[in-house]
């Protein structure tokens, strides 16, 4: 017994140590076949990030002054015609090209990272290498993972900063699509989202312009459901006024107003036609039964409980079709006896 317990220590450290190297071994492979992918990667942010410092540092003050001289000389359209071309459009975007990543990724886990190499049996090949099926998707995943967390999260670090530095001439609000997902972690949600995606459509379907296509429009579908419905995440806030429509805090998202009848939103009912010099307002909304009018809207504190919400809704689709891809992948090794 005291013989034999040594060599089965060493049996153990030398399969530990094999089963490192072949780790290793895997992440480098991944490496090396899409070094490009992650090149090209690491050049758009790097662009992205470059050009939201550029357009911040040394366009916005000289945006900033031509805007004013422009409104000193008494010019029509000055906020479009220098303010939107100089500074606001480029600056938005940026902003939808960060929240846009997604499908860029989703593309890429479908058509490369998964599909190709099923498609050309290149991950059957690793399989008969030492390399069981389990490992070979979490290399799969893991190094993508990594590098586009870190690459979104940079992107919205900055966007956020190009944001906030003094208040630049961003017309766009902390709602709208050029912006919402750009300054915060939904951004980073749904790349890792479409990184699950692409990889499940990828297992599906063993063939990449497919996978491609059927991982875009998932991640577009789910981005357009979301949007959508983002107003609901999170419960608005409502204002009332029995004698004029109610005011709300500025900076705020009008999601619905309306009149009131009986206490209650009045459907159907329009209340504009109220709004003639020849009329008393207020004998026209008797005569309509109108009894008040209301703005439901979310303020902008309500910006980081939406966020966290749709980030937490897109993860958990990211978890359930990282989930699905391991156990279609178990099942069809299993049964193929690959």
């Amino acid at each position: 017994m005291t013989a034999t317990l040594p060599a089965a220590e060493r049996t153990a450290a030398a399969a530990s140590r094999t089963m490192s190297a072949a780790g290793w071994g895997t992440v480098r492979t991944v490496l090396r076949v899409h070094r490009a992918a992650l090149v090209l990667w690491g050049l758009l942010v790097a662009a992205l990030t470059g050009g939201a410092v550029w357009i911040t540092e040394l366009t916005e003050r000289a945006v900033r002054a031509e805007q004013a001289s422009c409104e000193r000389a008494g010019h029509d359209l000055c906020d479009i015609a220098v303010g939107w071309v100089g500074y606001d459009g480029p600056i938005t975007w940026i902003g939808m090209s960060t929240g846009g990543v997604s499908v860029a990724v989703a593309a890429f886990a479908g058509g490369a990272l998964i599909g190709r190499e099923l498609d050309g049996g290149t991950a059957r090949l690793a399989w008969t290498q030492g390399v069981t099926p389990t490992r070979w998707l979490t290399a799969k995943l893991a190094v993508p993972a990594l590098a586009v967390t870190l690459g979104v999260t940079v992107l919205v670090l900055v966007f956020r900063w190009a944001w906030a530095v003094d208040r630049p001439p961003i017309y766009a609000d902390w709602w709208s699509l050029e912006a919402y997902a750009a300054r915060g972690p939904v951004a980073v949600a749904h790349a890792l989202c479409a990184l699950a995606v692409g990889t499940l459509a990828g297992l599906l379907l063993r063939r990449s312009l497919p996978a491609l296509g059927v991982s875009v429009a998932a991640m577009l579908g789910l981005t357009t459901l979301l949007t959508s419905y983002r107003d609901s995440l999170w419960p608005t806030v409502t204002v009332t006024s029995a004698t004029e429509i109610p005011s709300f805090p500025e900076n705020s998202w009008e999601v619905e107003s309306g009149t009131l009848a009986g206490g209650r939103p009045a459907t159907g009912l329009d209340a504009s036609v109220c709004d003639r010099p020849d009329v008393s307002l207020e004998r026209c909304w008797d005569d309509l039964g109108v009894t008040g009018h209301y703005v439901r809207f979310h303020p902008e504190s309500h910006y980081w409980p939406l966020q966290l919400v749709e980030s937490g809704i897109v993860l958990a689709v990211a978890a359930l079709a990282t989930t699905a891809a391991f156990l279609l992948l178990r099942r069809r090794t299993a049964t193929s006896g690959g």
